[in-house]
């Protein structure tokens, strides 16, 4: 199993199905569950025992042993999603760590479970602190998770003002006071950010990396990339690609 294959993000949902959460892999569901904080969803994507999910290749001659590996490698990604949301990285890291010697400890395969769901809910439980330490008004928030979630499509501030029932204009002053940046810099910066780890972790094209993310031509994803990061998109992978190590 490729496990950077595991790090492409939720985000890079296929426009086809016009959905956030992408059905063919449910770990995308997981993971970003976790780095939202929705300690809600966690607990339930977690009902079912860490060992006993389908679809996990066979790391080991030895199952426990091999659940161990899987558990080691959720783990790190576990760290990376919330870092890229804003965990700290000796943070995420270091309870990365302290996890698998835990895991390492493990006897059973029930007792590897137990500490799967503990590990998962903790960085859940970290991020939704973190996130809480944001103090933005509920609008704002609303208009988040709605760009968030529709980066593989347009956005328009007219869509974030009937999702929200507010005024435009109103709601673009807002926006700005509460996070520093304009609706259009924020979404750009989200697109770009989800954008940079699609280069480093899959082998996608820059031109199916700008349809995906709903830029209008790859020209201009070229442009708003180079833009913000002083690169273009190929210097970006050309510098930090690993996909397949």
């Amino acid at each position: 199993m490729d496990i950077n294959k595991e790090l492409i993000f939720l985000e890079y949902v296929m426009r086809e199905t016009e959905q956030f959460h992408a059905p063919y892999n449910p770990e995308f569901t997981f993971y970003a569950a976790v780095r939202e904080g929705d300690t809600e969803q966690v607990a339930k994507l977690c009902g079912t025992p860490f060992t006993q999910m389908p679809g996990l290749g066979r790391l080991s001659g030895n199952p426990l042993q091999s659940w161990k590996y899987h558990f080691a490698i959720t783990a790190a990604l576990l760290a990376r999603y919330c870092v890229e949301g804003g965990m700290e990285h000796e943070t995420a890291y270091t309870l990365s760590d302290l996890y698998i010697q835990r895991a390492d400890a493990c006897t059973g395969e029930e007792q590897l479970s137990r500490m799967h769901s503990e590990m998962a809910l903790d960085y859940a439980r970290k991020m939704r602190v973190r996130r809480k330490e944001h103090i933005y008004s509920r609008h704002i928030v609303d208009c988040i998770e709605y760009i968030h979630n529709n980066l593989h499509r347009r956005i328009f501030l007219a869509d974030l003002a009937e999702h929200t029932g507010l005024d435009p204009s109103y709601l673009s002053r807002l926006f700005k006071k509460e996070t520093g940046l304009s609706v259009t810099e924020y979404i750009s910066r989200k697109r770009i950010s989800v954008a940079k780890n699609m280069l480093i972790h899959s082998d996608y094209l820059p031109s199916q990396i700008a349809a995906v993310l709903a830029f209008p031509s790859q020209s201009y994803f070229i442009e708003v990339f180079r833009k913000q990061e002083g690169i273009t998109p190929k210097q970006y992978r050309d510098r930090y690609f690993h996909f397949g190590e």
